[in-house]
């Protein structure tokens, strides 16, 4: 089933009396590019959801928003008594004055009160993060399918275009061969000389080898099935983009030994074609 990069997923869960939301957004990449913002009280089980998030995601550039909102998470205030007791010694020192009026100066230098916060290291919140995690990658995967299946029909409209123009090649091909074999033998009669007929045709054999598209008419082909068998793969972005390379090389040379007008226009629709399924592949996980 064909994926795009882009999605996005959401879970959350409550567990007694605290909240764990996870969002995730993915946008394209060449690779995984795993960015993972997690609250202070979670940020031990970091690397484990980083591995758990990487085997499934597999590409793009991803986001992950961690929440946890509970009241046993709220932060406590912690009065630093000795710190508290040295700056009301040294404001003392320097100026006399009533004694609430430097608890309160002193309560708002550095370090006289600290927040702190519960950090849930145990497993069970490990196995919590896990659960909401993959239910947000669910949803994330669920997006990235539907996104695909767009993707999928913009892919195979763009391919079938290449398809037709390559069913009218070899019709004006046939029709390329004839021309030039009249416009040689109308070019030896303006010379009004007897020729070789023999000779003739061996030049004429020649020069039609020289500008034949037939190999590259039966690679293209080839490339074009192929390409249709690879999209009902899983995680064949890099992969399409390789044949794509193939089908624009085959397209390339049947432009530069087309020598016809009725081609070279079937092959500037095809190019247009091509580039549209390059830039859509560059979407596909």
């Amino acid at each position: 089933m064909l994926q795009s990069m882009t999605g996005y997923g959401r879970a959350e869960e409550r567990f007694d009396e605290e909240t764990l939301s996870i969002e995730i957004k993915s946008l394209n990449s060449k690779n995984l590019d795993l960015s993972v913002r997690l609250p202070q009280a979670l940020r031990t089980h970091e690397l484990n959801l980083r591995k758990r998030l990487s085997d499934t995601i597999i590409r793009g550039k991803v986001e992950v928003y961690v929440q946890l909102s509970g009241q046993q998470l709220n932060p406590q205030a912690q009065l630093n008594q000795e710190v508290i007791n040295r700056y009301l010694e040294q404001i003392n020192a320097i100026a006399e004055g009533d004694r609430l009026s430097q608890l309160a100066l002193a309560l708002r230098l550095p370090d006289a009160v600290s927040q702190e916060k519960e950090v849930l290291e145990d497993q069970s919140w490990e196995a919590k993060l896990f659960q909401v995690a993959d239910r947000a990658v669910e949803a994330l995967i669920s997006f990235r399918i539907q996104e695909g299946k767009e993707l999928q029909e913009d892919i195979l409209s763009n391919l079938r275009q290449i398809e037709l123009g390559l069913e009218r090649i070899v019709g004006l091909d046939s029709e390329r061969t004839d021309n030039q074999r009249t416009k040689l033998r109308e070019a030896i009669d303006t010379l009004e000389q007897k020729i070789d007929e023999n000779r003739f045709e061996q030049e004429l054999i020649y020069y039609i080898e020289k500008f034949d598209i037939n190999e590259e008419r039966v690679r293209l082909k080839n490339h074009i099935d192929y390409f249709q068998t690879t999209l009902k793969e899983e995680a064949v972005g890099k992969k399409l983009g390789f044949i794509a390379q193939e089908l624009g090389r085959e397209i390339n040379t049947i432009g530069s030994k087309a020598n016809h007008s009725g081609i070279q226009r079937e092959v500037v629709q095809m190019k247009d074609a091509l580039e549209k399924i390059k830039e859509q592949s560059l979407n596909v996980l």
